[in-house]
């Protein structure tokens, strides 16, 4: 029995669900206490502060590509960012490569667009720390890893990764490298048994896998995030133990690199937004915004944001309470422009509240579907204003646009859904099967693909899946097929 891999059939998707069910995924989300982070652990703001200085730099090269948006091709990044911002190439090319991966810059097109993170980062420091967070669970992509091992073999590593941080969260404290290395072994052996994989017998070629993935591009042309880890191969022992010594040294000068972690002599120990992220990830919550009532004098981007965490009927309420204090135009128009933004759980929820005006929004909705990011949302609108059933009218839709939908909702739970909500999205999917879902969303060019992947490679419990996932995920951030 081989170990699994993207063509196995245990990655079907196996309750595939109406796209209306997965709209409402955000707005239904569970409500319960959240546990109190250990003891010691930062304030918010303070681990919102750290984070703030982590991504300095990204965040420099992100104002500058707002201000510059002819700049969205990484090679004009590496040389008019260097110009512009006193960086050497390789710099520039790192921390735009930074910039994405935590939701600072998003590229639609040819252009490149300040992502909602952005605009929202000197005053919002829940979307600073979530920012950091998709970065932490970007490592791999950040850092290099060794040219001369195979994507298999690094794939091996960066699964067990997890238990290696747990062991180094639970300690509170420094934690010598060769009791993480043999932590690393220990794990990397269980995932082989868990997989049914039999070691094959000493050869000459004992060390090289029994295929390599195709190569990857040149550093110099793919730039730092080039040789992260993907899938492992069928069959056969992927990971040599001599590899793993420096492959543990890779992933702890990653992980160092985006902030999770301080090096010392012969020892790592968790930084405090590293102690934060892992217990966040352990306990698998997330900050949900609060949802006070009456927002009557708010801005619909503030309702919308307070309302998240309301189920559907006080939402409708508050919807209602404040389209009643405004002209049903004003308020259309500003429900719309709240929906354009980068936010994506606000642009279903304005379809939401947009629903609430019913006949007056029609015109303006008819008109929003002839945007392309805002077409799925319109399209399911008019279909139920016609007297479809919400979940009949995801029929109005095409292949593609329910891929984006998907891709879009995806982003939302991300930003603002718990792991296991995420998760579950994947029934929600139009596709039989993960190599079929894959293929269309790398094709439909959302601009949160790489983000959606990664988390959901970071939260799914299955190997496989996840490996499927960073896979399509490193595709998809250097451009290849």
């Amino acid at each position: 029995m081989t170990s699994r891999n993207v063509r196995d059939s245990r990655l079907r998707l196996v309750r595939p669900r109406p796209t209306a069910t997965a709209r409402r995924a955000v707005a239904n989300r569970r409500t319960r206490p959240a546990p109190r982070p250990p003891e010691g652990t930062p304030p918010a703001a303070e681990l919102a502060r750290q984070a703030r200085g982590a991504l300095a730099d990204a965040v420099r090269i992100a104002r500058w590509a707002a201000a510059a948006p002819d700049a969205a091709v990484r090679t004009a990044v590496r040389e008019q960012a260097a110009v512009a911002l006193g960086l050497t190439p390789d710099q520039a090319g790192a921390s735009w490569d930074r910039a994405r991966l935590a939701g600072l810059v998003e590229l639609h097109g040819n252009t490149a667009r300040p992502g909602w993170r952005l605009n929202a980062w000197d005053r919002d420091d829940t979307a600073v720390l979530r920012g950091w967070v998709a970065l932490f669970d970007a490592w791999s992509l950040i850092h290099p890893a060794p040219d001369d091992v195979a994507p298999a073999a690094v794939a091996e590593v960066v699964e067990a990764i997890p238990q290696v941080l747990t062991l180094l969260q639970l300690s509170a404290g420094p934690v010598l490298v060769p009791a993480l290395l043999d932590l690393l072994q220990q794990r990397v052996a269980e995932l082989r048994d868990e997989r049914c994989e039999v070691p094959v017998a000493p050869c000459p070629d004992a060390a090289v896998p029994l295929r390599r993935e195709p190569a990857a591009r040149p550093a110099a042309e793919a730039g730092p995030s080039a040789a992260a880890p993907f899938p492992a191969v069928p069959g056969g022992r992927t990971v040599s133990d001599s590899l793993l010594p420096a492959l543990m040294d890779w992933a702890l000068e990653g992980l160092a690199a985006v902030g999770a972690l301080i090096l010392g002599q012969g020892q790592a120990t968790l930084t405090p937004l590293g102690n934060w992220a892992v217990w966040v990830k352990l306990e698998q919550i997330c900050v949900a915004a609060q949802s006070p009532a009456g927002h009557i004098e708010h801005s619909a981007e503030d309702l919308l944001r307070a309302c998240a965490g309301l189920s559907p009927g006080p939402a409708r309420d508050e919807y209602r309470a404040w389209l009643a204090a405004r002209t049903i135009s004003s308020a259309v128009s500003e429900l719309l422009a709240a929906a354009r933004g980068e936010d994506a759980l606000l642009r279903g929820l304005a379809f939401e509240a947009l629903r609430v005006v019913g006949a007056p929004a029609e015109a303006a909705v008819r008109a929003a579907a002839d945007e392309p990011p805002l077409r799925p949302y319109a399209l399911l609108w008019l279909a139920e204003y016609e007297g479809a059933d919400p979940d009949d009218a995801a029929e109005a839709l095409t292949r593609e646009e329910s891929t984006w939908l998907w891709v879009d909702t995806a982003a939302a739970v991300s930003d603002h859904g718990e792991a296991t909500l995420l998760v579950r999205h994947l029934e929600a999917a139009v596709q039989g099967t993960i190599p079929a879902l894959l293929d269309e969303v790398r094709a439909v060019g959302h601009p949160r693909t790489v983000q959606v992947l990664v988390a959901l490679a970071a939260a799914h419990p299955d190997p496989a899946l996840a490996k499927a996932l960073r896979r399509a995920a490193f595709q998809v951030h250097t451009g290849g097929a």
